[in-house]
């Protein structure tokens, strides 16, 4: 039974160390990991040392890029900033593997801007209206009894006219690591990556298209538990795609995600 996504372990030195759980795995390939934990567990990172390094800021964009295979074993994450400022602030969070020789290698890293806020309430603006959660489709997906972390989150697909942009309302159904409290923005990171298989554009029993990274940019922090992605996927004539995603939670429009796709026949 998937009861969390990751274990604490006594740390190494400045590096976090965590067990990954099966609530990790990915629908394609069980021995790896899903995307959306690796960047829930390294947003966590990044939060964790804001509150200390940089009062005032919030994220506003996130930038994970997929360096190599994440084993469903155990990882290592680091923080740190990397563009230190007052009102702009660039931070850095990084997922380490063990290799069989026993060197680490980077499988995983995490960039984020922070910003300094101020009072902006007269002049908000969203360029979509709220999405209100309707009627669900019989099958979520196309990876229906796959195991591992599509078992560890509520995937409500919409059923929706034909030629319109899927959608999906999720929400996470375990912790990140053991009891430890998720942030809302933890949450979001948590199904954003999914936004590939949501939005797909062919039959995944034919073809895989794996992101290489997840960029979520977000004018406004996520609130809640339960988030939509409204997804299109586009793929080109020679094997890379693209998947672009307007995300939501239960107050309306929040921001926007975007992913590159390596496209092959099975």
């Amino acid at each position: 039974m998937i009861d969390r996504h990751y274990r604490r372990l006594p740390a190494d030195g400045d590096l976090q160390v965590f067990e990954s759980t099966m609530g990790t795995a990915s629908n394609w390939d069980s021995s790896i990991q899903h995307g959306s934990p690796p960047l829930a567990l390294m947003t966590k990172a990044i939060e964790e040392f804001a509150a200390d390094t940089a009062p005032g800021l919030r994220v506003g964009r996130l930038a994970m890029d997929i360096l190599g295979a994440i084993p469903v074993a155990p990882v290592k994450v680091r923080a740190w900033v990397d563009r230190p400022g007052s009102r702009i602030s660039l931070m850095m969070a990084e997922m380490l593997a063990t290799r069989p020789d026993g060197t680490d290698r980077a499988v995983a890293r995490l960039s984020a801007w922070l910003l300094a806020t101020s009072d902006t309430t007269d002049v908000v603006t969203d360029r979509h209206p709220p999405l209100v959660e309707g009627e669900a489709r019989e099958n979520a997906h196309g990876w229906m009894g796959a195991p591992g972390y599509l078992e560890s989150v509520s995937w409500r697909s919409q059923v929706t006219a034909e030629g319109e942009a899927a959608v999906s309302w999720m929400s996470p159904l375990v912790p990140l690591v053991d009891d430890e409290p998720m942030s809302d923005l933890q949450r979001l990171a948590m199904v954003v990556d999914s936004a590939n298989g949501v939005g797909a554009a062919i039959d995944p029993t034919e073809f895989l298209f794996m992101n290489t990274d997840t960029t979520v940019h977000l004018h406004r922090l996520p609130e809640g538990n339960d988030f939509a992605l409204r997804a299109r996927g586009s793929v080109g004539p020679d094997g890379i795609g693209v998947t672009t995603a307007d995300v939501f939670d239960r107050r309306g429009f929040i921001g926007t995600s975007a992913q590159t796709l390596l496209v092959q026949r099975r």
